[in-house]
């Protein structure tokens, strides 16, 4: 492999026994669908880059996690993204051992389609809309990053449906990678300090 992050390897060494074995397949078939991938680590977890962000990998205390940074534009052909929703668990489940992966031919035919979507510069569609209130849904990627600040996600569960709503927005509407980044380390602060994404603004007001 090439283009590899040392702090990548040094996640994989640290997570618990059962997960090692995942996180180094899943850092090889990302490596062999696109060998001109880029690792990083970003809100304290693996991520793999070309041209923007395409996937992430994350170790917790009895599951790994692998998510798709643009899953809702990925074709699922055969339906693995049916969790998406489902909060730490990843685009592929809770996985618990390498056998809970697909195979590796479909491995590498997602994560090849998820390389060409920052390659082609294609873009989520615009929200619809709101109509009647729906579900807030936190992207898995701010999901990961929670679970990885025990405070900072204890503070957004607590926080009123309005108050979690002005943060994932704010999160979801940057304009690039960047910008997300620094929008996702200036929350992650926030919310360990029990702080709202308005703070500043509730605190002129008082």
């Amino acid at each position: 492999m090439q283009n590899t992050d040392p702090r990548i390897t040094a996640y994989i060494e640290k997570a618990e026994p059962f997960a090692q074995p995942i996180l180094h397949h899943l850092r090889q078939l990302v490596h062999q669908a696109c060998p001109d991938i880029t690792e990083t680590i970003k809100w304290g977890f693996p991520h793999f880059e070309f041209k923007g962000i395409v996937c992430s990998m994350a170790a917790f205390k009895k599951h790994c996690a692998f998510t798709f940074f643009k899953a809702s534009l990925l074709t699922d052909p055969y339906q693995l993204l049916a969790v998406a929703d489902r909060a730490s668990m990843g685009h592929l489940g809770q996985l618990k051992s390498p056998a809970d992966l697909p195979s590796d031919e479909i491995m590498l035919q997602y994560i090849a389609e998820a390389v060409k979507l920052n390659q082609d510069n294609v873009k989520a569609p615009s929200k619809a809309k709101a109509g009647a209130k729906q579900e807030l849904v936190v992207p898995m990627y701010f999901q990961e990053a929670l679970e990885q600040n025990g405070q900072a996600k204890a503070a957004f569960e607590n926080f009123s449906y309005s108050h979690r709503k002005e943060y994932v927005s704010w999160l979801t509407e940057a304009k690039t990678d960047a910008t997300r980044e620094k929008r996702m380390a200036t929350a992650l602060e926030w919310l360990a300090e029990g702080k709202s994404r308005n703070w500043k603004y509730e605190k002129a007001k008082a």
